[in-house]
C-alpha cells in the first residue's frame, strides 16, 4: 500500500520555495541523513568510501594534536617559567606511558570511532549510564567548543604580531577572532565534506616548518653557553633542591595538560583507517593495528617536538616577553622564527599555523557535528532538527562567539578550559578501560590502567581548582545538555521508538489463523504466569467487551528490559502457555511497544487489530511518570495518544478497548 504526502507536482512545478519554506528547507537539508556521516575531517564514512593509510589519517589527527604547537610552548613557559622543559618531560611521560596505553586499549575495544564514551556507556547500562555520558558530552563539548575558540584566538595572535600586519588590525583581537569562527561557520553552512589531502600537505609543511625552526634554534642554544647557563643558574637558584624541583613540575604539568588534546580524536578518526581484506566489521584487526601505529607515531612525534620546543623556548626567550602583551606571547615558535630565520621565513611560518589553527577549529566543528546526532536522538534527547547539520552549525558558531567576547579572545585564559575538557575525556577513557580490565579478570592491567586513572584523576582535579573556568563553562554545556534532552525525551515520548520489527514464525502464525473478524490482542502483564492469571484475564475482557470466540484471542506481553533506551529494535516472539497463544517481545517501554506491533499486523494482514486494556490503578500523574521513567504506568490512555499520533486516519488506526 502506497500513499502520498502531497499531489503530484504539475510539469510546469519547478518546486521551488520561497521565503520561510525555503529556509526551513535550506536549514533541514540532509535531515534523513545522519549528520555525523560524512561531515569534516572526523566524519564517518559513507559506505563506499575509500579508506586510507593510516600515516595519512593521522594527519587528521594532527589538525588538533600538532596544531598545539602553535600556543603549547608559550603556555607552558607562562605556566612552569625556567621549569617548563621538566614539566613538558612529565607530560611526554605521562603521555607515552599513561594517555598512549589507554587509547591503544580504547582503539581495541571501541574500532568503529565512537571512542571512551561508547565503552562507558556499555558498562554503564540504563538511566545512570545515559546521564554519565550526558556529562561527558558536556565536557566533549568544552574540548571542541574551546578547541576552536582558542585556535583561532591563537591564529589571530599570529595574524597581528607579523611585522606585514597593518596597523590597523593591532588591538582588533576580538574582532578578528569573530570573524575567524564566523568564517568557520559559513564553510559549514555552505557544506564541508572531508580533504584528508589538505590536511596531510598542512601538516606536512607544519611539522617540516617547525622542524627548520627548532632545530636551529637547539644549535642556536649550543653555540650560546651563557644562555644556557643563565637559565641553569635560573633554575637551581630558584628550585635548589631536585626533590622540590621534581615536585614542582608535578605541580605545574596539569597546566600543560593541552599538549594531550590528540588521542581522543585519534580513535575518533579509526573508521577512516585502511585494513586488509580480511577485515571485518566484528573483527577488524588490521585497521586497529593501524590506529595503534598513528596514536604510537603522532605521541612519539608530538613528544618529540614538545621537549624541543620547550627547552628551546624557555632557553632563548625572555620571560617577559611570554606575558600577556609580549611579542612572545601565545607564538612562542613564531617568535624565534622571525628573530632567527628572519621575517620572510617567519611570515611564512605564521601562515602555516594560521592554516592549520584554523583548520583545527574546522575538524572540532566537524567533531561536535559527530558527536551530537551519535548518542542525543538515539536516547531520544534531542529536538528533531538535531539530526541535520546547519541548525547544529549556528548553535555551535553562537556559542564560539560567545565564548570568544567572554574570555576576549586571550589564548592564555581559555587554555584552563581546554584543559578542562581534555583531561576530562582522558580521565573517563583511563576509567573505562580499567573497568574493561576487571570484568575481563586481568589483574595486572586492571592496577596498571587503575594507577593511570589516579594520575589522570589528579590532574583534572588540579587542573579544576586552580582554573575553575574550564569546570563553569562543562557545568554550563552539561546543564544545558541535560535539560534540552530531558525537555526533548518528555516531547517525543509518543512518538514510534521501534527501528524495526520483525515477527518469528509462531508469531505471524497466530496472527494469520485469524482469517476473518477482527484480531484480537489482550494487553497482559508478563510477570503473572500463572494458569489463574491468563483465565482471569481472558474472562474479565469477554464479560466487558464483545470479544467473539475466546479461543481466538491473542495475548501480548511487552518485557521492559531497560528503559533508558528509546530507540529499539523488535523481535515479536508467539509462544503458548498454559494453552494460551501470546506474543511476547522485549523493548524499553509497553505503550510504544504496543502500538508499533499493532500497527505492524495492521499492515502485515490489511486488518485493524483491536487490543484491550484494563484501567491502571493509582494516581494518573504518578504513573505518567512511571511511564517516562521506566516505560510503564498509565499503559491505555498512552498507547492510544501513539497510535493517534502515529496514524492521523481514524478508519485506519488500531482500536483501543479499556475497561
Amino acid at each position: 500500500m502506497t500513499s502520498l504526502t502531497k499531489a503530484p507536482s504539475e510539469p510546469w512545478d519547478t518546486g521551488k520555495l520561497h521565503g520561510k519554506a525555503a529556509m526551513h528547507q535550506w536549514l533541514l537539508e540532509g535531515m534523513p541523513e545522519s549528520s555525523g556521516k560524512r561531515q569534516g575531517p572526523h566524519g564517518r564514512p559513507a559506505a563506499n568510501h575509500k579508506p586510507h593509510s593510516w600515516w595519512r589519517v593521522m594527519c587528521l589527527t594532527g589538525l588538533d594534536y600538532f596544531s598545539t604547537l602553535g600556543y603549547q610552548p608559550a603556555i607552558a613557559a607562562l605556566a612552569a617559567g625556567v621549569l617548563a622543559p621538566l614539566a613538558t618531560i612529565v607530560l611526554v611521560l605521562v603521555t607515552l606511558l599513561g594517555a598512549l596505553p589507554v587509547y591503544k586499549r580504547v582503539a581495541r575495544e571501541s574500532p568503529n570511532g565512537a571512542g571512551s564514551i561508547a565503552m562507558l556507556e556499555r558498562l554503564l547500562p540504563r538511566w545512570w549510564g545515559k546521564l554519565f555520558v550526558l556529562a561527558l558530552l558536556g565536557f566533549a563539548a568544552t574540548d571542541f567548543m574551546i578547541t576552536i575558540t582558542l585556535s583561532a584566538a591563537d591564529a589571530t595572535a599570529h595574524v597581528i604580531e607579523n611585522p606585514f600586519a597593518p596597523d590597523f588590525l593591532h588591538g582588533q583581537n576580538v574582532i578578528i577572532t569573530l570573524v575567524l569562527v564566523a568564517a568557520l561557520a559559513a564553510v559549514f553552512l555552505r557544506g564541508f565534506k572531508e580533504a584528508i589531502g589538505i590536511a596531510v600537505v598542512l601538516v606536512a609543511v607544519f611539522l617540516t616548518l617547525n622542524l627548520v625552526v627548532i632545530t636551529i634554534a637547539l644549535i642556536k642554544v649550543v653555540h650560546s653557553p651563557l644562555l644556557t647557563n643563565d637559565w641553569w643558574t635560573a633554575l637551581t637558584t630558584q628550585h635548589g633542591n631536585p626533590i622540590m624541583v621534581v615536585a614542582i613540575a608535578l605541580l605545574v604539568f596539569p597546566r600543560l595538560a593541552l599538549g594531550l588534546s590528540g588521542f581522543e580524536t585519534g580513535v575518533a578518526v579509526m573508521p577512516q583507517i585502511k585494513g586488509p581484506d580480511t577485515d571485518t566489521e566484528d573483527n577488524p584487526k588490521g585497521r586497529i593495528r593501524g590506529a595503534h601505529r598513528l596514536l604510537t607515531t603522532a605521541a612519539v612525534i608530538m613528544s618529540t617536538f614538545l621537549i624541543t620546543s620547550s627547552l628551546a623556548t624557555t632557553i632563548l626567550i625572555p620571560a617577559a616577553e611570554f606575558q600577556p602583551g609580549g611579542e612572545a606571547n601565545g607564538r612562542a615558535l613564531a617568535f624565534l622564527a622571525h628573530n632567527l630565520l628572519g621575517e620572510g621565513f617567519g611570515t611564512v611560518y605564521d601562515v602555516s599555523t594560521i592554516a592549520i589553527l584554523w583548520f583545527a577549529g574546522a575538524s572540532a566543528m566537524a567533531g561536535l557535528l559527530n558527536l551530537v546526532p551519535r548518542y542525543l536522538p538515539r536516547f531520544g534527547m534531542a529536538p528533531e532538527w538535531a539530526g541535520a547539520v546547519r541548525p547544529l552549525v549556528l548553535v555551535f558558531t553562537a556559542v564560539a562567539l560567545l565564548i570568544t567576547i567572554i574570555f576576549k579572545a586571550d589564548v592564555d585564559a581559555q587554555g584552563g578550559a581546554y584543559a578542562t575538557g581534555v583531561l576530562v575525556l582522558i580521565t573517563s577513557a583511563a576509567i573505562a578501560v580499567t573497568l574493561s580490565a576487571k570484568r575481563k579478570g586481568e589483574r595486572g592491567k586492571t592496577i596498571g590502567f587503575g594507577a593511570v586513572s589516579l594520575a589522570f584523576l589528579y590532574t583534572t582535579v588540579a587542573n579544576s581548582i586552580e582554573r575553575p573556568d574550564g569546570l563553569k563553562i562543562a557545568l554550563m554545556f552539561i546543564l544545558g545538555i541535560v535539560v534540552v534532552s530531558l525537555l526533548s525525551r518528555i516531547r517525543r515520548s509518543f512518538e514510534l521508538r521501534a527501528t524495526y520489527i520483525r515477527m518469528d514464525e509462531a508469531a505471524m502464525g497466530f496472527v494469520a489463523a485469524v482469517d476473518e473478524g477482527n484480531i484480537r490482542i489482550i494487553s497482559h502483564d508478563p510477570k503473572k504466569r500463572s494458569a489463574a492469571a491468563y483465565r482471569r484475564k481472558l474472562t474479565q475482557a469477554t464479560q466487558v467487551n464483545e470479544m467473539g470466540d475466546p479461543r481466538c484471542v491473542l495475548f501480548m506481553e511487552v518485557i521492559v528490559d531497560d528503559s533508558s533506551d528509546f530507540e529499539t529494535a523488535l523481535e515479536v516472539r508467539g509462544i503458548t502457555r498454559h494453552g494460551y497463544k501470546i506474543l511476547q517481545v522485549h523493548s524499553s517501554n509497553v505503550p510504544n511497544t504496543i502500538a508499533a506491533v499493532l500497527l505492524h499486523i495492521r499492515d502485515a494482514t490489511g486488518m485493524i487489530p483491536h487490543i484491550y486494556f484494563r484501567w491502571t490503578e493509582g494516581n494518573p500523574i504518578s504513573n505518567l511518570l512511571k511511564y517516562l521513567l521506566i516505560g510503564e504506568g498509565e499503559i491505555a490512555p498512552v498507547t492510544r495518544e501513539v497510535l493517534r499520533e502515529a496514524e492521523p486516519e481514524l478508519t485506519e488506526r488500531p482500536w483501543v478497548h479499556v475497561g
